[in-house]
């Protein structure tokens, strides 16, 4: 009902932008919640005192440029903000830090290595009320709960490129005008010339949002641009406009996901041009529609590939950008045996050595990587298959440019087999209806189930359930590779294929019924544990059935995404458990990372002589050459 009623207002609200404004205002209410200041940066910082003057005279900028095209405006700063707060007006401007609702978890292993890592969420999942993100603040606020609005670079400047002129934020209900100049294209988008078509222009025509920029006044702040790969794939997102930055042409600097529009530059209405100020003021009146509407696709995963990506490997697997690799671990030696020669040299006249000249004494020169090391490293998959033939790679990436998935880790494309197998595009919903097809006849059911499972957030039952689901909603599905390589549905986050929380919350049913229920019929690992008492001693044997092409971890470097097997124990009184031991494992890529292909055994002594119950709990995570499945556990009880 919620939703129904912030839609409808939606629609009026943009009928009365469309009639006209009142007394040259919009009746619309506005919430502006401060709390940045102006001229500081991660390097550049102000004294507290400063910097507190600072936020008071930005929060006073925006307060007054707002009143002078809304209203009702009300200015608050991030720390007296609270969710609820929102409602009560038709827009949000986000320019601070809030509190968060749920708390950074970081966890460490003994050696300092972070183990698991959540990041703050300052909103709740379900806020949908309409809101404007000013720089930072859209990945800040929005990527805990699936913004699209992510951090891909703090890097943008003062000027806008590449707009999409008729967009309704450049048109009304504020007159704008907009003065383009012809610039130099910005050098560092020369480094991404493998995702265009044609030569890179040598120049473009920008507009200017900002009287300043950070590029030519030092401490000026900063403004942020979104990953464009993916950004609309979704009916619920769309591009706007990118800026001057060090990354793509096609980076975001305005866009909107959702009830979401980011605002990348970072300049207060103090540094605006009066053109920029109206644009803006178009923004808010332009988001006021989605409220009530939220977000439909997820970005959870900010470094999930997309197929944009092939461009990448594509061209890191030439000749190119190995040597220029090569060249700069060859330039560093040059540099470091250098320093290394005048540090010596400096020792060997009494003088006292500073911090870096210390350090450069011990100089070492690096390597540079061989053409196998190099490919290993950047190309991954493909050079298990390719090695280092180069001429290979462009045939091998056009040719399964259909079958690629890219859902699981950070920037991981692998070739789903099944898709290929069956000659279907994973993007195109003819799969769906081939997978439903095989569960209904039980033919090649296995391998339905687990696209069905991969590329739709569903949890049916039966294939009965399938075909309805699809049947109903196949004319309003669309799939999106940024929001997790899934087919979903045109409309209320509520239907069904739109929840991404479903299969958690059934895999917690399950175990909440019982332990063995996370170890389910067709799991490709089964686990079991028992008390044996023998000549080596007396010890709980943990023994893993791993069924054939699946692997799990023992060990997981520091730069892996996976999850390794956990084993606590909890001893009755009495009694207590030793390391657990456990064979040596198969080593898996370079990194250090190990996994058991095969079945296996591991053991926790039992010292003691009590008796009672031992509480086994075991953990693990599961993957096969394409897909890795959720992190899985399972309570058992030992007899001592």
């Amino acid at each position: 009902m919620k939703h129904l009623f912030y839609i409808i207002c939606g629609v009026l609200l943009v009928s009365a932008c469309a009639q006209g404004l009142h007394n040259g205002k919009s009746r619309l209410s506005v919430l502006y919640v401060g709390g940045n200041p102006d001229y500081e940066t991660y390097s550049v910082r102000k004294s507290p005192e400063a910097r507190d003057s600072s936020v008071r005279a930005r929060m006073a900028s925006f307060g007054t440029m707002l009143k002078e095209y809304f209203d009702s405006v009300e200015v608050i700063r991030g720390d007296d903000y609270k969710p609820e707060m929102s409602e009560d007006y038709d827009v949000t401007v986000f320019d601070g830090r809030i509190p968060a609702i749920k708390p950074e978890v970081v966890e460490r292993d003994a050696e300092g290595n972070v183990t698991k890592y959540v990041r703050a969420q300052l909103l709740p999942e379900d806020f949908d009320c309409a809101a404007v993100t000013i720089a930072s603040m859209g990945e800040i606020i929005g990527r805990a709960i699936g913004s699209k609005n992510d951090w891909y670079c703090l890097c943008l400047d003062a000027q806008a490129h590449s707009l999409v002129e008729d967009h309704p934020i450049f048109k009304g209900p504020f007159r704008t005008r907009l003065t383009f100049e012809k610039c130099p294209t910005p050098e560092d988008a020369f480094h991404y010339t493998y995702y265009y078509d044609g030569e890179m222009p040598d120049s473009l025509m920008m507009w200017r949002v900002q009287t300043k920029g950070y590029k030519t006044d030092e401490g000026f702040p900063i403004g942020m641009v979104s990953r464009p790969w993916g950004y609309g794939d979704s009916p619920d997102a769309e591009y706007i406009s990118s800026g001057v930055c060090a990354k793509t042409l096609d980076a975001v600097a305005i866009g909107r996901h959702g009830n979401f529009l980011t605002w990348g530059f970072a300049a207060s209405p103090a540094y605006m041009t009066d053109e920029a100020k109206a644009v803006f003021a178009n923004a808010i009146c332009y988001i006021a529609q989605f409220k009530g509407k939220g977000m439909l696709a997820r970005k959870y995963n900010d470094r999930i590939a997309t197929r944009e990506y092939l461009a990448e490997l594509k061209y890191m697997a030439t000749m190119e950008p190995y040597e220029e690799r090569v060249g700069w671990t060859e330039e560093s030696n040059r540099e470091g045996a250098q320093k290394q020669k005048e540090a010596r040299a400096k020792q060997a006249r009494g003088e006292k050595l500073d911090d870096e000249e210390a350090y450069f004494l011990n100089f070492t020169p690096q390597k540079p990587m061989t053409l196998d090391e190099y490919l290993q490293r950047y190309e991954k998959e493909a050079y298990d298959i390719l090695g280092t033939d180069l001429d290979a790679y462009p045939e091998y990436y056009d040719s399964n440019r259909d079958y690629f998935y890219g859902g699981k880790g950070m920037y991981v494309m692998t070739v789903d087999t099944t898709c290929k197998d069956w000659g279907i595009p994973n993007n195109d919903i003819r799969l769906l209806d081939k997978a439903i097809t095989c569960l209904e006849t039980g033919e090649d059911a296995e391998r339905a189930a687990k696209v069905l499972d991969r590329y739709t957030l569903c949890t049916f039952d039966t294939p009965a359930q399938w075909r309805d689901w699809y049947e109903k909603y196949k004319d309003k599905m669309f799939f999106t590779e940024s929001g997790g390589w899934y087919f979903m549905v045109d409309g209320p986050a509520y239907l069904p294929g739109n929840d991404y929380h479903a299969k958690e919350r059934k895999a917690a049913e399950q175990q909440a019924s019982g332990a063995q229920s996370a170890q389910a019929a067709d799991s490709p690992v089964k686990v079991s544990a028992r008390l044996v008492d023998d000549s080596a001693g007396k010890r709980i044997e943990i023994s893993f059935s791993i069924k054939a092409g699946y692997h799990i971890y023992r060990e997981v470097a520091s730069s892996d995404a996976y999850i390794p097997v956990s084993v606590d124990v909890v001893m009755p009184e009495g009694c207590s458990a030793g390391s657990l031991i456990a064979p040596d494992a198969e080593k898996y890529g370079s990194a250090g990372t190990t996994i058991y292909r095969s079945d296996v055994t591991m053991s926790v002594p039992v010292k003691g002589d009590g008796k009672g119950t031992a509480k086994v709990t075991v953990g693990w995570q599961c993957c096969d050459a394409h897909v890795c499945m959720m992190p899985q556990t399972v309570d058992i009880d030992v007899t001592i």
